[in-house]
């Protein structure tokens, strides 16, 4: 039985990863055979050429995956990889024709897994171990291949010299071993005067022991300091301050990309330590960016044990890059105390407070209702700023509609030049900011469950900060409170944006709340709209490719001055119908995914062609639903009021495009002739309501729990106008909710 290289627990089968940690370490495959991978691991993999519908990449000798376009996170032509680079890929699975499925992984070097593995066969081992196994079966296989059969010598003195008769036999095996030893130990002289020229350089240079001490390797006689303090011998290494060259001065993590190769020195703060096969890497940050140190110790060994998250230290090392990381190798670094701590923390407080709050805000079109909500905007933009300073991610839940896209869609565009100037690693922009679209915008518990599983699982397997939670178009009703009091168990920060109904409860709930009612404000605001200007204000200097997104957020009376805004920017009315289309198609198809790169290409970089043929998908399909619904919609009058009551489980296709929500909408607009006037889409235990007048959602269900108490009605979706209830009672609470939107109008 083995024991788990991360949590050290036994593993059946002399294993050596326990089945929680499996996807925390890569493998170094050397098998022979597809069925012999693992499904759901991470495999180092080495590119073998290109296709129209994916990249081929070699595991091992004559065992090669697809990892195919769908799989990939951003498009296959925007990949920099060449034949022959090594990559990391997730094996998803192995057909039974031997073909191998491949899944894109988001690590793409050793240091950003906890760990490394070889699996030769259906056999599992440290690196090292096996090397070192190979080494033993060359040695082994040496004398087979060069040793020749003992003939006996004619001459008797000849024999007894070369010991081949009697006991001496004995002798000469005893001989033979001291010669053996000896070759083998003039061997190891040799490789040791050799190492400079051999090893890599992140090899051969100073190393933190297990006490935080910096001890320089050796590599002749006897073992190093590191090796000593880890035996539990005293280190004869200086005190950490010897070790630090005080006469150089400090540089600002900013300036690293132009000093790869020169020895630094630089402080800051530990905002991540993570732990790989090879070195322990930590996430260092001063007021200029964010770089990753590494301090190696031997394979998987935790250095400098006592430095953690949040303190402060002071590094030497050499700047390198590594498929252009940049990241420096450490050959000293001391935890910083007292006076010299705090005049590192004041220096970054300063320059965090300085540049997280934005000079002000600027309207997209000069909106007065968004302008007098600047101080909420401007609380949410340094809120936003500060968590990309701080090196924390970014979660931003959106409702999966057209809305809540443009919405999400633009504090991406605005974030995500935040984060690649903030740090070092070319992929830190998936690792800090998530955008999660949501089935439907409401913030409950499904959702909340969700995202604190995922960040408690980060800071506990990476290290990672709890995030900063971003709620746009959703969180600021009642129905949230339960998802949102689960974050703030943990001393989460939530941000809420929302243009439409906000309950004033919700203040308390959350840490910056940002909504016209709760202001008192009276405007004509999409979320889209109100979160563009929002992230004009978290990057300035994107605010141009801004310009026509809050009209491609109205379905309806889209205000003239984004009207106006948008064909300034090259978008007239038809081409902002079809990004708006497209985009609400999109959403609908893998709600629950980002779809970062097709939503940046439809809003963004679309020339035409795209945005033009899905928003012909749109229109078919909605223009078939709607047949199907009008033709049976049962119409009725009641007190003046003209009803539209359409039975969704019987004339829609509830699991196909349109969502019901959609469908509603475009059926009310259709029949809305300036008369008071309602549509009503009631399904099995779920109904919508669109109303002509402006008619309260929960005033409705509080009246129709009234007239049917049995129904245990309830909003469950103030925004699309959703209310639940029992379905043994629906025929009941159809009559009641015409008679209270009825009294509403």
């Amino acid at each position: 039985m083995g024991s788990c290289i991360i949590c050290g627990v036994d593993v059946d089968g002399g294993g050596r990863i326990c089945d929680p940690h499996q996807e925390d370490v890569v493998f170094d495959f050397r098998g022979n055979a597809p069925d012999q991978l693992v499904p759901d691991r991470f495999y180092r993999g080495v590119v073998d050429g290109y296709a129209e519908f994916g990249v081929f990449i070699d595991l091992s000798p004559g065992v090669t995956g697809l990892l195919h376009r769908s799989e990939l996170d951003r498009r296959l032509e925007s990949l920099d990889w060449e034949s022959g680079d090594e990559v990391f890929v997730q094996v998803k699975g192995v057909r039974d024709n031997g073909n191998i499925d491949l899944a894109w992984s988001i690590r793409q070097a050793d240091r950003e897994f906890r760990g490394v593995l070889v699996q030769d066969g259906d056999t599992e081992r440290l690196p090292e171990e096996a090397d070192a196994d190979e080494d033993d079966d060359d040695t082994a296989a040496e004398p087979a291949e060069s040793a020749e059969p003992d003939v006996p010598d004619e001459d008797d003195e000849d024999d007894e010299d070369d010991g081949a008769t009697g006991a001496d036999e004995t002798t000469e095996e005893d001989d033979s071993s001291v010669e053996d030893d000896a070759a083998v130990e003039d061997d190891a002289t040799a490789a040791d005067s050799s190492s400079d020229e051999s090893e890599p350089n992140d090899v051969d240079r100073s190393t933190p022991s297990a006490e935080g001490d910096v001890a320089d390797v050796t590599t002749d006689d006897g073992p190093t300091d590191a090796e000593s303090d880890i035996d539990g011998g005293e280190s004869d290494a200086a005190d950490d301050s010897d070790d630090l060259d005080d006469d150089r001065e400090r540089v600002e993590i900013g300036a690293l990309s132009e000093l790869v190769d020169d020895e630094v020195q630089i402080d800051g703060e530990v905002v991540g330590v993570r732990q790989t096969g090879g070195p322990t890497v930590f996430e260092v940050r001063d007021e200029t960016g964010v770089v990753d140190v590494a301090a190696f110790i031997e394979p998987g060994a935790r250095a400098y044990p006592t430095i953690e998250v949040g303190d402060v230290v002071r590094i030497d090392g050499e700047v390198e890059s590594h498929r252009g990381d940049v990241q420096v190798e450490s050959s000293a670094l001391v935890l910083l105390e007292d006076a010299d701590a705090d005049a590192v923390r004041r220096r970054l407080a300063e320059a965090l407070t300085d540049e997280a709050r934005p000079d002000g805000l600027q309207p997209l079109a000069g909106d007065e209702t968004v302008a007098q909500l600047a101080d909420g905007l401007l609380d949410a933009a340094e809120a936003i700023r500060r968590a990309v300073l701080e090196s924390r991610p970014i979660v931003v839940r959106h409702a999966a509609t057209a809305d809540g896209y443009v919405a999400g869609a633009a504090v991406e565009r605005a974030v995500l030049p935040l984060i690649r100037d903030e740090h070092a690693k070319s992929d830190a922009e998936y690792h800090y900011f998530t955008r999660r679209p949501l089935d439907e915008p409401v913030y409950g518990m499904d959702a909340a469950t969700n995202d604190a599983t995922r960040m408690l699982q980060d800071r506990d397997r990476h290290d990672e900060k709890l995030p900063l939670f971003l709620l746009v178009g959703t969180g600021s009703t009642v129905e949230s409170a339960d998802g949102i009091e689960l974050l703030s168990v943990y001393g989460v920060d939530a941000v809420v944006v929302d243009a439409e109904v906000a309950d004033p409860e919700t203040r308390e709930a959350v840490d910056t709340l940002v909504s016209p009612e709760i202001e008192s404000v009276e405007g004509d605001l999409s979320t889209g709209a109100l979160v563009a200007s929002l992230a004009s204000a978290v990057n300035d200097d994107i605010r141009d490719d801004l310009r026509h997104l809050p009209a491609v957020s109205y379905w309806a009376d889209t205000p003239d001055r984004y009207v106006d805004l948008a064909r300034d920017a090259g978008y007239d009315v038809e081409r902002v119908a079809e990004l708006r289309e497209a985009v609400a198609l999109e959403a609908y198809y893998q709600s629950y995914q980002d779809k970062r790169e097709l939503v940046a290409d439809l809003l963004f970089e679309d020339s035409g062609n795209l945005a033009a043929h899905v928003s012909e998908q749109f229109r078919e399909k909605l223009e078939t639903e709607i047949e199907t619904a009008t033709a049976n919609v049962v119409t009725e009058a009641v007190d003046g009021v003209e009803f539209d009551v359409l039975d969704t489980d019987g004339y829609t296709h509830r699991y196909d495009f349109p969502p019901t929500p959609l469908l509603l909408d475009d059926l009310h607009r259709r029949r809305t002739n300036g008369e008071a006037h309602a549509t009503v889409g009631i399904g099995m235990d779920e109904l919508y309501i669109r109303t002509s007048a402006n008619v309260s959602v929960r005033g409705v269900a509080e009246r129709t729990a009234e007239l049917a108490p049995a129904a245990d009605v309830a909003t469950a979706g103030l925004r699309e106008g959703k209310i639940e209830f029992l379905s043994g009672e629906r025929d009941a609470v159809e009559d009641a909710v015409v008679a209270a939107i009825a009294e509403a109008f």
